[in-house]
């Protein structure tokens, strides 16, 4: 990438975080603040910046426009699936892929390999919140108007005796698991199964999803599946860093 461009960028970075002078922008940069102005005349011709006062510079409306754009033809399954299927692969596990859709959690995409366990899950369906452990990777990091948008319409029912049964508890356990980073269901919805999730983050380091590796508990249990995590955390790292996110790269 030639120096022009990436410094380009670095303003449009900066420029988008909050309104800034060029004096201010160089200062970062460590650049000559005539370089810098020059830099954003440019942008500012091309629409992607904009003066919100004299010599103080902020977002333009034609990228916010290219940002709702790009937003729009975003494929969150497309961009995940290879990642899901590596996974699969590799581990020889069942793994889905579940995101938050206004009130409720859903499963957007599964891949369930010869011998592993099969699920009752159905993309576009519905997961049990109370119970899985993409619903509760997700509900740990979202905003709490989302958060109790969801957990409003949820019956915390005792599907096995180790399944969750009140608010309260299922508030503290979201807080264990962001504390930990990573959820996990136990047997919670059938004596079959048991899973462990981790989120998925978009651009603007908020969680877009949840990746889980589900698996027979009498083959596999919790403890066994955690072994696993390290392949968990990367699969849901590299969807997060395809959907924009940068974080830990510092």
């Amino acid at each position: 990438m030639s120096s022009t461009v990436s410094r380009a960028i670095e303003i449009l970075e900066l420029c988008s975080e909050e309104p800034r002078s060029a004096a201010q922008i160089a200062a970062v940069l460590g650049v000559h603040r005539t370089t810098v102005l020059r830099t954003l005349l440019t942008l500012q011709e091309a629409g992607l910046v904009r003066q919100t006062q004299a010599g103080v510079f902020g977002t333009g409306f034609r990228l916010a426009a290219l940002a709702k754009s790009a937003m729009a033809h975003f494929d969150l399954r497309g961009i995940a699936h290879p990642h899901l299927k590596e996974l699969s692969d590799r581990i020889g596990a069942t793994v889905q892929f579940a995101v938050p859709d206004r009130d409720r959690i859903r499963y957007v995409d599964k891949i369930e390999p010869r011998d592993s366990i099969v699920l009752n899950t159905e993309i576009g369906g519905d997961a049990v919140v109370s119970t899985s452990g993409v619903a509760k990777a997700i509900l740990a990091y979202l905003p709490g108007t989302r958060r109790r948008e969801i957990l409003d319409r949820t019956a915390f029912e005792r599907f096995t005796e180790r399944s969750i049964t009140s608010r309260d508890a299922f508030e503290r356990e979201l807080t264990r698991v962001q504390e930990r980073g990573w959820s996990f269901d136990d047997g919670e919805y059938d004596d079959l199964s048991n899973c462990i999730a981790a989120p998925v983050r978009d651009h603007a380091d908020e969680v877009a999803g949840a990746v889980s590796i589900t698996a027979f508990r009498t083959r596999l249990d919790v403890d066994g599946l955690r072994h696993r995590l390290p392949d968990l955390l990367a699969t849901t790292e590299a969807i997060s860093r395809d959907l924009g996110w940068r974080g830990g790269s510092e």
